[in-house]
């Protein structure tokens, strides 16, 4: 039998099984009594041995049986579950998890599971397994590899002019303070640039639990062989080895690897109508078949064949606008009629199309309990997750985008947000700390937030931090509001930590964050009370294909600013403007704002006879900041499909694409967020 036509249903549904375990496993450390949790766990286990099996992947079916065994015995009450027994069983689901990304990579599925089955095999006989887990923990955790999120860290870096690098420090011996020594490693290192991951992590550093030597990924502009020079005067360093890390190569770690196999969404197959609604299967409602059983209808597509069908679409949206320029210059009223009755099934084709492309938010989110909970291990805190709102829907598109900036800030909140148990009883606090993480709806936009309830951010520590780097003066300080001041570390290379910690990242981390999300047409916000805790609120657009825009004119060219970014439109006159600090402004509603004019950052040429007493603004946001956009003319609001400018142009400033008008023209859209300072 020819198994490889269903290699892709066996990849989806492994990954579907996976994704089950995983959560249940985590429910399951909450509720150990619950005997119908690991009921969930051990079908969804034992269906993925039988696929295994069946497509000839033996590895992975035989660890699936074993775990199946120890999952047995809990069920019927012969295993109590503990925490190791469960550390266990998730360093399982790790394998499993690599087994099957080295499948959907082209891969045989073969990996070297012995360490772990004899884990299960002691388990399953009742012997003691406390002292072998850490040991695999230990060295799982000595390796080269970097996640997504390191990786991303490591380009940006490197696109602005830094040098990415390994350094490797090998100790004496004889050495009888090993953690002091690499404290003043570090020492040395943080002077000349920004450190990103440690390994042995940080905290196996500080414990000696290492042998001679360890390695310091960091991004620096100093000269490697400065840079060895002053690691060697540390003493007790006998070597330092350096190596330039080539960001096109590294290897991403498979845990943390975004999901490149052929993504599918799964579409309601409607009942025939003159106008169907097609909606992801989340919201499917049953179907009532001729026998009057109630059943759904599904079929997989793939995202290949729907970002097909939308560019299609796109070019539609064009002709469209063509269309209707055309209908009012000839004025013909049966022209009219049809451009507008087409106009009609556009918008609602339109809309069926980006429901096919929403997927629910619970497929980024689903993978943070275990995160959390494991992060929380390594740190020794205690940490509960609470999700809301995960059936969110949001374009895949955008989804692709967001996990690593969700996962950075969730490593930030549990790694300098909540306390150490005993600092949280100290200060009269339940000594789980406890993090929310929402999603919801408003408008065209998705809302992110991620709420801590831990010691929150320090106003007066990150203003002097922020005044040390040169950031703001302390003449500016004094003006920031609280907003502002939180914004701060957002900031390219700021960090307020007091200790090296591989968790979160060296203040490399949030601007990278901030960037992610603005390049996506989004923003983030910070509120956070001393000693309450912190929230990051995370506002995205529904879908990048087609935005709203108000399309305005500068001299004859044509410009749009997307409707997201838009307060307001005025005019007003030329006396109204006045001058700050050699910037001119204008005081709206009692806020003074900035002006900036379209025309000087666009080097667009304007005949002088044109010069008017009058201003036409654009107000726009970004976040709590503001500026008024200086233009000719507004035009009216359209929507527009985005159009990438390409690989040779896509660092212009302050333009984030272009699209084709209904004339045939082209309109630059402006990136107010670059605009605004």
């Amino acid at each position: 039998m020819e198994l490889s036509q269903y290699l892709d249903i066996f990849l989806e549904e492994s990954k579907e099984h996976l994704e089950t375990i995983n959560n249940q496993l985590v429910e399951l450390e909450r509720n150990p009594e619950n005997i119908e949790i690991v009921n969930e766990i051990f079908r969804s286990a034992h269906t993925l041995k039988g696929m295994s099996a069946t497509m000839g992947y033996e590895d992975l079916a035989s660890l699936t049986h074993q775990m199946e065994n120890v999952l047995d015995m809990i069920r019927n009450h012969k295993l109590a579950v503990t925490s190791t027994l469960l550390d266990v069983v998730f360093q399982s689901v790790e394998y499993l998890e690599a087994m099957v990304f080295s499948i959907a990579d082209g891969g045989d599925g073969k990996k070297n599971v012995t360490d772990v089955v004899e884990l299960l095999i002691k388990i399953e006989k009742g012997e003691n397994v406390e002292n072998s887990t850490k040991v695999t923990q230990a060295s799982g955790t000595n390796d080269y590899t970097y996640d997504s999120y390191e990786v991303t860290i490591l380009e940006q870096s490197e696109e602005q002019g830094y040098s990415p690098i390994e350094i490797t420090v090998t100790l004496r011996k004889d050495c009888l303070l090993k953690a002091a020594r690499v404290f003043m490693v570090f020492e040395v290192v943080e002077q000349i640039g920004e450190v990103i991951k440690s390994t042995p992590p940080v905290q196996q550093l500080e414990e000696e639990n290492f042998e001679e030597s360890f390695t310091i990924t960091m991004v620096t502009k100093e000269e490697q062989d400065e840079i060895k020079e002053r690691i060697m005067k540390v003493s007790e360093v006998e070597m330092v080895e350096i190596k330039t890390i080539h960001t096109k190569n590294l290897q991403v770690s498979q845990t943390s690897k975004v999901d490149q196999a052929e993504q599918v969404v799964e579409i309601e197959q409607a009942a025939i109508q003159a106008a169907p609604a097609i909606e992801p299967i989340t919201k499917a409602e049953p179907v009532a078949n001729t026998k009057g059983v109630q059943t759904t209808k599904t079929i997989r597509v793939s995202i290949d064949r729907l970002d097909g069908l939308m560019n299609l679409f796109e070019e539609l949206v064009i002709d469209r606008g063509r269309l209707e320029q055309i209908s009012k210059e000839l004025n013909e009223s049966e022209l009219i009629e049809t451009v507008e009755r087409m106009s009609r099934i556009s918008n609602d084709l339109q809309n069926i199309i980006l429901n096919m492309r929403m997927v629910p938010i619970e497929t980024v989110f689903n993978r943070f309990p275990r995160m959390v909970r494991q992060l929380a291990r390594e740190l020794g805190k205690k940490v509960e997750i609470e999700i809301i709102g995960a059936e969110t829907e949001l374009d895949r598109t955008v989804m692709d985008e967001i996990g690593d900036p969700l996962v950075h800030l969730l490593r930030n909140a549990i790694d300098h947000g909540i306390e150490m148990p005993d600092a949280r009883r100290a200060l009269g606090k339940n000594e789980e700390g406890k993090i929310t993480l929402k999603a919801f709806h408003s408008g065209n936009h998705v809302f992110i937030e991620i709420v801590d309830n831990g010691g929150g951010i320090s106003k007066q520590k990150v203003l002097n931090k922020a005044i040390s780097r040169g950031i703001v003066s302390p003449q500016m300080a004094d003006s920031l509001t609280d907003q502002e001041v939180f914004q701060l570390i957002l900031s390219s290379g700021f960090s307020t930590a007091e200790v090296i910690s591989d968790i979160s990242g060296r203040g490399v981390g949030l601007d990278v964050v901030k960037n992610t999300i603005e390049s996506l047409g989004g923003s983030i916000t910070i509120d956070s009370i001393e000693g309450k805790g912190t929230t990051f609120s995370i506002q995205l657009p529904l879908t990048l294909s087609i935005i709203s825009v108000l399309l305005t004119e500068i001299e004859k060219e044509k410009y749009a600013i997307p409707l997201s970014s838009i307060i307001e439109t005025a005019i007003i006159k030329k006396e109204e403007v006045l001058t700050a600090h050699g910037q001119e402004v204008i005081d709206f509603r009692g806020k003074i704002v900035p002006i900036v004019h379209l025309e000087k950052v666009f080097h667009v040429n304007k005949e002088e006879s044109k010069e008017s007493n009058l201003y036409s603004i654009v107000l726009v946001k970004k976040g709590e900041k503001m500026a008024a956009l200086v233009v000719d003319s507004f035009i009216g609001q359209q929507e527009v499909v985005l159009k990438a400018l390409g690989q040779y142009l896509n660092s212009t400033f302050a333009i984030s694409g272009a699209t084709i008008l209904g004339d045939g023209q082209v309109a630059l859209i402006v990136d107010c967020n670059a605009l605004i300072k």
